[in-house]
């Protein structure tokens, strides 16, 4: 009678690979999300449109905006409403269009920890957001020496280090806020409106909620974001405008984030 052999499969053999496994590496996963800003055809374009933005709104002040100097400063700050507008859609897009185009169950399956994926994203848009303000500043610093040569003034480089600093604090918010709405809707579209409403729709509603209300004339710029950063566009900024800036990102950037990952790390993907 020949016996039969039962040995057990040799899952040994398999373990110690397993148990050997790493996640990947945050920079790798950071590298991956900027390839995806680039690559796709939504964030290609955008990026396209913030350079040719940036170099429009340089060339017309290059031609026609250069007085008795011409002001690096104010090269500069033309820049910020445009960057302002455009560059927190590519932070909604980074975030939304994994979900949008049903990538999510691959980008989770392949790195099952959630927070290391929106931790990568975020890294990644913060990225995006230094060069684009850094591409600008080098930009501008070109079009007010031509602008000097072309109109035969002198050259003030009179932007101070406060100043630059300031412009970089409204880009990083805003693009956090852009970043916050994605997480919490993730849908391209509609986060992309929630994002427009914010900066455009809501500093006229505030305003108008103003005039009317005595309250919030007194007290809406502590919780008015878009109308609170205008004021970090001016030469000098007062204690009180900062402590405003606090409660009004708290409640513009802190708590759709806050929500939107609770809902983000819990959602069943499909």
């Amino acid at each position: 009678m020949t016996a039969v052999d039962t040995a057990p499969p040799a899952h040994d053999a398999v373990a110690p690979t397993l148990r050997g496994a790493t996640a990947p590496p945050l920079a790798r996963l950071v590298d991956v999300e900027l390839r995806k800003v680039r690559d796709t055809r939504a964030g290609a374009w955008l990026l396209a449109t913030i350079a040719f933005v940036v170099v429009a709104m340089i060339a017309a002040g290059t031609a026609w905006g250069v007085n008795a100097t011409a002001s690096f400063g104010s090269f500069v700050s033309v820049q910020v409403m445009p960057m302002q507008l455009l560059l927190p859609m590519v932070a909604v897009l980074a975030v939304t269009g994994e979900w949008s185009q049903r990538g999510a169950l691959t980008t989770f399956a392949l790195v099952p920890r959630r927070g290391r994926v929106v931790a990568a994203k975020a890294l990644a848009v913060l990225l995006v957001t230094l060069a684009a303000t850094a591409l600008s500043v080098a930009v501008a610093a070109v079009g007010v020496l031509v602008g000097g040569a072309l109109h035969d003034v002198p050259v003030a480089w009179d932007l101070t280090a406060d100043q630059a600093a300031r412009a970089l604090l409204i880009h990083v918010v805003s693009v956090a806020v852009g970043f916050g709405l994605g997480v919490l809707i993730r849908s391209s579209a509609p986060g992309l409106v929630a994002y427009l409403g914010f900066v455009l729709v809501a500093p006229m509603l505030s305003a108008i909620a103003a005039s009317y209300v005595a309250w919030w004339a007194s007290h809406g710029l502590w919780l008015d974001l878009p109308t609170t950063l205008q004021a970090f566009s001016a030469p000098q900024v007062t204690g009180e405008s900062w402590a405003q800036l606090g409660t009004s990102t708290l409640l513009w950037v802190g708590v759709p984030l806050a929500v939107g990952l609770r809902g983000l790390l819990r959602t069943e993907i499909r």
